[in-house]
């Protein structure tokens, strides 16, 4: 049989014990933010200023360099004052830094239904995480668990009828990526067109989209960011497109399988590489010029 033995936990409420503080748990999640559950994140700050708010516990940053998560914790049971500081931080930082996605986590003892009911308004207006926290001690160590009881609603990926919110080349040279990194994308263009000339490329606010006769083929988009630039393919994943995409050197980010996209992120010198697999890479099941 095996040596492992039954411990018992005991349930302990951060809130009112005599030792451990809010301070503790931040400090183990700036240790290994990994624990929250939400994917391989590093550290980019902790207690930090927000210009006339107070300041925020954690912000955090995936790996990819693409997504940041402003994180509130609090011990005991969430309240209004809580909730507004979490979404009033999350609206400040991605105000100043748009070329990063951003999320809102919320992280209490206790969420009850009252306030689980008042978040869930929020949810599909603002991409919003609620975890609950629960610190339990087997022995003499202590460890700290989180549920997630909320996910955010995915704000929507870039939809072919998604021209709500237009915008220009300009915007997007000094705005949310640079001159270099959007003629990138001309470039990849120009790769493309060699399917179907009359391919052009469309500037929204979140993401540059293709235009075809007038209406939206995004089976390819866009978003340029100050270094690189971060391409999504519509086509179904495959060993064979995952071999040929390590062949050629690129830098595959997650697939997103909901979406149905592979996502790269190319540097200056990458398209070079894409463009010996652009036919491969376009997906011919969707067919170029078909909006879908």
């Amino acid at each position: 049989m095996s040596d492992l033995k039954f411990a018992k936990p005991e349930r302990i409420w951060l809130k009112t014990h005599p030792e451990l503080r809010e301070r503790w748990v931040q400090e183990r999640i700036a240790e290994d933010p990994a624990i929250l559950g939400l994917g391989n994140l590093d550290l980019k700050d902790k207690e930090r200023v927000q210009p006339h708010a107070g300041r925020l516990d954690l912000l955090l940053q995936d790996r990819d360099l693409t997504r940041r998560f402003e994180v509130e914790v609090q011990l005991g049971a969430t309240d209004e004052s809580h909730i507004v500081r979490t979404i009033e931080y999350w609206d400040i930082e991605r105000k100043r830094y748009p070329q990063f996605d951003h999320c809102a986590v919320i992280v209490a003892e206790d969420i009850t239904s009252r306030y689980l009911n008042v978040l869930s308004l929020f949810n599909g207006f603002i991409p919003l995480v609620a975890l609950q926290m629960a610190a339990v001690k087997i022995d003499n160590h202590i460890s700290l668990i989180f549920t997630m009881v909320m996910n955010k609603m995915e704000l929507g990926p870039p939809d072919d009828d998604d021209e709500s919110q237009p915008a220009n080349r300009e915007y997007w040279e000094t705005k949310r990526g640079t001159k270099a990194t959007v003629a990138m994308a001309d470039e990849t263009l120009e790769m493309l067109k060699s399917l179907d000339p009359a391919l052009q490329l469309r500037y929204n606010k979140y993401y540059i989209g293709l235009w075809r006769d007038g209406r939206p083929d995004n089976f390819v988009s866009f978003d340029p960011r100050k270094n690189t630039l971060n391409v999504s393919i519509r086509l179904s994943q495959s060993k064979e497109i995952d071999e040929e995409l390590e062949k050629a050197g690129l830098d595959p980010m997650d697939y997103d399988e909901r979406r149905g996209r592979y996502r790269l992120r190319l540097g200056k010198s990458d398209n070079k590489s894409l463009s010996v697999n652009t036919y491969r890479l376009t997906p011919a099941d969707h067919g170029c010029g078909q909006s879908q």
